[in-house]
């Protein structure tokens, strides 16, 4: 597992130095191109979200723990039974809130939806980042506003080296996937998961950052971490619901 995401970021080191386009890069089109435009049919969506890789059921709650910008932090995510109707599709709301020795640092409302293949789309988040009593709402974004456009969180059969992106909104929300490992387990304070899928996720927003995801059947993301830049680690460390 090491081996391979080493061998991708070299890859991607190597691209970037040549002027050369990295595969997600490749698959999704220039980084601040407008002709990314998925033309989405809201009859083709479902009310539930079951994809294995990125389940929502309602009601459920994950915590995370780890650390970012130097300090220990807490996620709470919790998937809500309140939706919003974006560009036409139904979406589910998930609140996540980020906390430090009860110090609230972020709150963030993201809408997804599933389509009836089984790919899980971002069709936007509201987030707030609160530091030294300031609010930070940069990132915000929702589908169909201001040329918003959502993006595929999670593939319903996710392969390597698929490439897409997970959202799009010029400046704001360019986050890209790139998918490089199926296969193998991951042990969490709680259990071992095993047939797991890991992937490296980017933006130009942030181009010395290089983040891993790794998702584990019926969890969803149970461990990311930076594997370029600052150093940032979260662990599922338990599931109610």
């Amino acid at each position: 597992m090491r081996t391979k995401v080493l061998a991708a970021l070299a890859a991607v080191t190597m691209a970037g130095s040549l002027g050369l386009v990295v595969p997600w890069a490749a698959a999704t089109g220039a980084p601040h191109s407008s002709g990314y435009e998925p033309v989405l049919n809201p009859a083709n969506f479902v009310h539930s979200i079951t994809n294995p890789y990125f389940p929502l059921p309602a009601g459920r709650t994950l915590i995370y723990r780890g650390i970012r910008d130097g300090v220990t932090q807490t996620d709470v995510v919790h998937v809500t039974a309140q939706t919003r109707v974006l560009e036409g599709i139904t979406a589910t709301a998930v609140s996540d809130v980020a906390t430090h020795k009860g110090t609230l640092l972020e709150k963030t409302t993201d809408w997804y939806a599933q389509d009836k293949q089984g790919n899980v789309w971002y069709l936007g988040e509201r987030t707030a980042a609160f530091s030294g009593g300031h609010i930070d709402h940069s990132g915000s974004w929702l589908a169909g506003v201001h040329d918003g456009e959502p993006g595929i969180v999670m593939k319903a059969n996710p392969q390597i080296p698929d490439a897409y992106r997970q959202e799009f909104l010029v400046g704001q929300a360019e986050d890209t996937a790139w998918i490089v490992n199926r296969g193998g387990s991951l042990k969490l304070p709680f259990k071992v998961v095993h047939h797991v899928v890991t992937s490296l996720e980017f933006t130009v927003l942030e181009p010395t950052v290089i983040d891993q995801k790794i998702y584990a059947p019926g969890l969803g993301i149970v461990k990311e971490q930076a594997v370029h830049g600052p150093q940032e680690i979260a662990t599922l460390v338990g599931v109610h619901g």
